[in-house]
Order: structure tokens, then sequence, then C-alpha cells
């Protein structure tokens, strides 16, 4: 608590010199940014402000889900505004001029173009901003900007965007590493039992609007994870009542469909959707096994496994907005999720003798049905001040998840003679029951000091409760008994108060900010379960963790549009309850799943050097990057028994990731644009002996394109690629894989309905396959997961879009600070 104290006494000091500090209020600039062409609003289009005749940036800003941008505490001169947005011409005022101190000057109406279309006298093309835009220090990844995931999931999504990847675990990897914090509206979501694969596949992928990217995050965000995956749903924009509708139809029984209305007008903003999706999933998993220097009569173990998952899955949102002056607006949003799965698997593993022929062979059955249930509520207020740029907002949410489970394991095993076998574990029931609780209190404030500094503080509580029981059944003369071994009992708090304060200042073309974070987390559990002697245990858990998290950034603005930036953040990776829960989950037949109550923090130290140059049709960023970690938290797997793994979180002593990725758009033609990204980075790993685990390193890479191409009028198509090369992971070396999606969009002429065919994976040859090296065994190991090979998607818009609101619509900034650490 000392660290709470002392972080607040630092925050309490800038708040009282940021209301001392004599500051005179400069110009304000005012404007409502629209299509051209159907007048609606453009949501979160980039505005810029740059001295006439200069490339450094004085002010900038993105505009508002209305379409209004306010630039403030500009000194009197004269300037060049610029507006860009992803497929529209930049829009530039070349001499922008402000009186004097206090002058306020209104823009109006602004009208943007779409790409290649003719051009006012005020319009320039600059730039193509491509699918990734640079915005405040975040990579955002526009979703309608996405062919090939019409119909899918947010998993299908996010395999779409640059410089993501989904791992076959379903997990994130960005830059060659998982440690990547991922969050829904700004927070963790709870939704299909909170997990990140979870979570991914039950979000479709027509209710977000855009995926932003925080490599090296600041200060004002949670130090948990090496980096930041937000991803935003969608919320109306647009005045008057406008709605949508969509159906998707795809192979392999695969459909969903969705739909959305709205209604805003001046002081009310009301929207809600809802979705439902149908989705099969087919796998096929191979393994062999090779097992070294043992006196076992099994020198092999030829093993497959494959599996159909369908999930039905249900979302729904509501919300208002209420608009009480200019200056103040509060919001209130609902929404909630609900999930059916059943997963049926069907394994033969055959065990082979030096001679090749069968020692013992076993069919097994393992069939898991789950339901759950979760929802959230938002509550924002956001109140700006009569000082241009000054700002108060509060958020305080809730979220609530219900998880129930049901396993049932069967196995006929046959020896050497083709005999029936009587193991004493033939037949396994499980029944699992989940129940989460998350809190959210936050509180963010910035203030404009001097001509073009800006302090922002905040304070932000989380807390997560949670409980999961699970009882295990053993089959027993045509019934089940209690199967104590598989007992587990485990409730957890988990409660992280966090403080920051942040300093941004430019003297001519150079920036810098500088951020000071500090937070106390306390994870407590209780373990209850039965030991050797078969008598209930109870074991306390607990974690706790205080750390204090830096972060600097400096930019340095070139001539001709270039601009340099150098980067560093402190952060932590913390051990979640479910690693911690020592329970065996033997969900997955052939790799058991269990915790580790004496996991440390892993801590991270993050350097990257940053290069962004433009011309009028092509773009670069280059970022060199170093990522240092101690006490690395990894999931690390036994050598196999009987063809079943297990798999353990533990702490590994030291890992050194470097690399460079570049990302390059370009619309050399005026019928094809593409936007391609690549990866090059060196891994090194400690030796963890305890563990089996040799020191590693090894150089690996990953590259993707994505191809835009419109030969024909009101008809897109895209092509995307994408490549991994082979790698090497801690026990893993990773073979390369291949993928290749793509997809066909027509416009109908009245603009308001558009039929999408897309297909993903054509070639099928997207896999998780791997060779793992021990003292004991071989495994050779190689799984593929499809769901919808082609989909085909029909969707409608209607309503009416009147003139754009001026209110202070609720900010993408204010959800932004509201970004939190998972439990």
């Amino acid at each position: 608590m000392q660290l709470l104290k002392s972080s607040l006494t630092l925050v309490s000091l800038f708040f009282v010199m940021g209301f001392t500090v004599h500051a005179q209020n400069k110009g304000f600039v005012t404007g409502v940014v629209k299509d051209a062409i159907t007048h609606s609003p453009i949501a979160y289009a980039s505005v810029e402000v740059t001295g006439k005749g200069t490339s450094g940036t004085i002010r900038e800003t993105q505009t508002l889900p209305g379409g209004s941008f306010s630039l403030n505490n500009l000194p009197g001169g004269t300037f060049t505004l610029q507006i860009s947005f992803v497929g529209y011409e930049t829009l530039v005022i070349d001499s922008l001029s402000v009186a004097a101190a206090n002058d306020t000057v209104s823009l109006g109406t602004l009208n943007m173009y779409p790409s290649k279309s003719n051009v006012l006298s005020q319009v320039t093309v600059t730039s193509n901003k491509g699918l990734l835009q640079n915005v405040a220090g975040k990579k955002v990844f526009q979703v309608n900007q996405s062919l090939v995931s019409d119909g899918g999931t947010a998993a299908d999504l996010l395999q779409n965007v640059p410089t993501l990847q989904i791992e076959a675990d379903g997990n994130i990897s960005l830059r060659g590493s998982t440690g990547v914090q991922v969050l829904v509206d700004g927070k963790p979501s709870l939704i299909a039992g909170g997990t990140v694969a979870q979570v991914l596949q039950s979000i479709p992928a027509s209710q977000i609007d855009r995926v932003e990217i925080i490599t090296n995050p600041s200060a004002k965000y949670d130090a948990s994870g090496q980096s930041i995956v937000n991803i935003v749903l969608k919320q109306n924009t647009k005045r008057g009542f406008n709605g949508s509708a969509a159906v998707t139809a795809g192979t392999r029984n695969n459909y969903n469909a969705s739909t959305s209305l709205s209604y805003q007008t001046n002081k009310i903003n009301l929207y809600g959707n809802y979705s439902f999706s149908r989705t099969d999933a087919y796998s096929t998993g191979i393994q062999y096994i090779t097992y070294l220097n043992t006196g076992n009569p099994a020198a092999f173990s030829d093993e497959v496994f494959p599996s159909i998952t369908v999930k039905l899955l249900n979302n729904a949102k509501a919300g208002i907005d209420y608009t009480f002056s200019n200056k103040s607006i509060l919001g209130f949003s609902a929404s909630v999720n609900t999930t059916h799965k059943q997963r049926h698997e069907y394994l033969t593993i055959n065990q082979l003798g030096t001679n090749l022929k069968t020692v013992q062979f076993c069919n097994c059955n393992n069939g898991i049905y789950a339901n759950g249930t979760s929802y959230n509520l938002n509550l924002d207020y956001s109140q700006h001040f009569t000082k241009p740029g000054e700002e108060l907002t509060f958020n305080v949410g809730y979220a609530h998840g219900i998880n129930n489970g049901y396993q049932h394991y069967s196995q006929d095993m046959f020896n050497i003679n083709g005999q029936l076998v009587d193991t004493s574990l033939s037949a396994l029931q499980t029944n699992d029951q989940g129940h989460d609780n998350n809190y959210n209190i936050q509180a963010d404030y910035t203030l404009p000091v001097g001509k073009t500094g800006k302090v922002e503080a905040g304070y932000r509580t989380q807390a997560a409760y949670g409980d999961i029981t699970q009882q295990g059944y053993e089959s027993d003369n045509g019934g089940y008994t209690p199967y104590n071994a598989l007992f587990n009992a485990f409730s957890s708090t988990n409660v992280v108060h966090a403080l920051y304060v942040s300093y941004q200042g430019q003297y001519k073309d150079f920036t810098y900010q500088l951020g000071l974070r500090g937070e106390d987390a306390l994870l407590k559990g209780n373990l209850i379960n039965y030991d050797t002697g078969n008598a209930l245990v109870l074991t306390p858990i607990k974690v706790a963790n205080t750390g204090i998290y830096p972060s600097i950034f400096l930019t340095q603005k070139l001539q001709g549009n270039q601009q340099l930036q150098l980067s560093f953040a402190r952060r932590v990776t913390r051990s979640t309850p479910y690693e911690l829960n020592p329970y065996l989950d033997v969900s997955d037949p052939v790799n058991y799943i269990t915790g580790n109550q004496a996991l440390l923090p892993e801590i991270i130290h993050s350097a990257e050097l940053g290069y962004r140059k433009s011309w009028p049709k092509t773009s670069l960023a280059a970022n060199a990057y170093f990522i240092g970690r101690t006490n690395v938290i990894k999931h690390i797997q036994t050598p196999p028994v009987n063809g079943v793994v297990f798999t353990i979180p533990e702490n590994l002593p030291r890992s050194v990731t470097s690399g460079l990725e570049l990302i390059a758009n370009t619309a050399l033609l005026k019928v094809w644009d593409f936007t391609a990204n690549a990866n090059i980075f060196m891994r090194t790993n400690a030796a963890a002996p305890q563990y089996g685990i040799t020191q590693s390193s090894g150089l690996s890479w990953n590259a993707n394109i994505t191809n835009n191409i419109n030969l024909v009028k009101n008809l897109s198509i895209q092509i995307r690629a994408d490549y991994r090369a082979a790698d090497v992971v801690i026990q893993d070396r990773n073979r390369p894989a291949f993928g290749l999606d793509a997809a066909a969009k027509y416009d109908f002429p009245n603009k308001k309905a558009t039929l999408t065919l897309s297909s993903r994976d054509i070639f099928n040859s997207r896999k998780w396959a791997f060779l793992r090296v021990s003292q004991t065994n071989l495994l050779d190991f190689v799984r593929r997961t499809q769901t919808s090979r082609v989909s085909l998607t029909f969707a409608y818009h209607f309503g009416t879009s009147p003139a754009a609101s001026k209110k202070p619509a609720k900010t993408d900034e204010q959800r932004e600070k509201r970004i939190d650490e998972a439990s």
C-alpha cells in the first residue's frame, strides 16, 4: 500500500501543477468530416496540423463517431491542416489562419471523396494509408477492409491483420511471441470462459468495428502483457434511424446472421445489435512417438485423433448515450453472450514393438458438452471543460460469467492377442461449474500545459472473483463412483490497483512523452482437493506483486514526410488463476493440463526504434525491436506416457527476442493496391536443465500480403497469402506453414446491399506441425482444423443519415483509457 500512497501523492502534485500553471488559451479549430457522396460522418479519421512549409506536427487528433473534431491550444499563425482516412483521398487545407489567442475557427462540414474520384481544389492526394493506420501510437485495422473474413469469427479476422498471427491453440502471436493482452472494448472479456482462444472464437467478425494494436504501450495502459490487442465492437455513428442485416451460409454446415438498429438525435444515441452463428469445425490430429532407451515392449506409438466441434453462439448488445450539454455525455451499455459447444473426438492409439508389430491397441471416445453465459454492464461519463483539451472521464463496469461443462471419456484397450484388457479406468466422467465476477472502476484526467504540453493522470481498480469446481467419476460395475483424483474446488480473488501519470511536450519537430505507472496486485486463492490418503485438504495460495513501470517515447519529425520514434517500456506478465490452479484438466485425452501454484511474475523490458516514410502512393514503416524477459512463463510439456503428455506452466530463466518488422502499402495502379508485412527475428532461450530444456536460439521469419483489385465497377477482389518459416520455441521445432485466402464483393447499384463470396485456406495448407526432441522420446505432431472453406454473405443497409451532430460523442480515447488487465 506504500506504493499507492506514494503514487497518489505524485498524481496529486501533477494535478496541482496543472491547475496552477499559467497557460494562456490559444486558438480553437473545429469541424465535421463527412463522405462527400453519402454525406455520412466519417469516424476515426486522422486530423493533423503542421506548420506551413514544415513537416513538424503541431496538433493531431481523430474524428469522433459523429465525424466531429476539435484542435485546441493552437498559437496564432498560418498552418496546414490534413485529414486522412483509408479509402478516401487525403483532404488538405493549405492555409489555415488562426488570428490570435482565444480565436475560434469553425471549418463547418468538410467533405472527403472516395479514392480515385474527382477532387476539389482543396483536396490533394498525398498517400495511401493501406490496411493499417498509425494513430496516436496505435496501429488501427479497419474491419471493413477485410473481405476474406466476412462471415467468420474474430479469430478469422485477426488472422488477416498484418503483424498478427493466430497460433494453433487459438492464442495470438505478435512478433514471434504470444505474450499479448487481448481486450474487448478496452477490457478483459468473460465470453465463453474468458480465455483468449474462446473469446476469439465466440465473437462474430460482423460485430467488430476495428482492431487496435499497441506494440509498446505507454504508462496509461495496464502494465500486464508484452503488447495489447484491443477489439473494438461496433457502435452507432450515424444520425437518424439506421439499420443493417446480414446472413452468411458456408460449407460444412456453417452459417450466421446478424442485425443492428440505431437512432440518434442531438441529445440521444440509441443502438443495439444481435448475432447468431453456428460453426462446425473439423480437426485431424496425428502424432508419432519414438521411445528412446526404454525397456518397455512398445518402441513406437502411432496416434490419430480426428474431432468434430459444433458451437452455437448468441451475441446481443444495446446502449444509450445522452448528451447533457456540449461538454458532457453519459453512456450506458449492456451486452450478453451465450455459447453451446459439443465436441466429439475419436482416438486410436497403436503401440508398436521394435519389429513394428502391434503390442497394444486402443480405441477411445471423448465427448465434451459445455454451456456458458456472460453479460457486461458499463457506465461511462465524460466532462469537457472550458479550457480546450481539458477532460475528465469515469467508467464503472461489471461483468458476470457462468460456465458449465460435462465430459465423457471411454476406452477399449486390446493386447497383442487382440483380447480386451480390463483397465482400471476404462470410462471417465467429469462435471465442471465455474462462476466469475469482474469489477472495474477508473478515472482519467487530461490537462493541457503551456503551448504544447499535456499532462495525463489516472487511477484504476479492477477486482476479479472466480470459482470453479470439478468432480470426476470412474466406471464401476456398470455405474460410476467418485474419482477423487479429479476433484478440485478452487476460488480466487485477483485485485489490481493502479495509478499513472505522464507528461507530453514538444520542441519544434521533436516530441517527447515520459510516463510512470504504479501497480499493486494481489491474487489470493483457496484450493480444496483430496490427498493420497483420500482426505480433503485446503491449500491457500497467495501471489503479491508490486511494481513501478516507466515508459519513454521520443519522436522526431523529419523533412519529406519522415518520422523517427524511439520507445522503451517496462512491463509484467502475471500468472492467471487458471495457471495457478493445480487441478487436472483432462478435456484433451492426449494432453492433460495442470497449473502451478509456485509461478512467479514475468518481467519484460521492451525497446523499439521505428521509422516511417510516406510518398504520394506508397507508405513504409520499419521497426527494430528488442524484448528481454526474465522468469519467463512457458507451458512445458512432459514426455508422453501411454500416449499422453502433461502441460504445466513453469518459470524459465530468461529469453531475448530481437527483430525487424516491415510494413509497406502501395497503390501503383488505379485498379490494384497491396499491403505487405514481413517480420524477421532472432530468439534465444536460456537453458532449464530441471525441465530437460537446453539453451536454444534460432532465426525465423513470417510474411503476408493482402492484394485489393478493382477491375470492374462495383466489384472488389481481395487475395491474401501468408507464410510462416520454421522456428524453434523452447521444446519444439515448428515446421513451416502457408495459407491462401480470397474473396470477391459486389456492391449493388443502390449502394444499400452487398454480396460477398469468400474462401479461407483454399489449399487446406495451414497446419500446426512440430518435432519435439527429448532424452526419452521423439514426438512428431501434425494437426489441421477446418471450418467453412467457402461462404456467401448478403448484407443490406437501410435508414437515413441527416447532417452530423456537433455534440461531443463518447470518444475512442475514453474507451482506450479503460484498457484493463485480464484476470
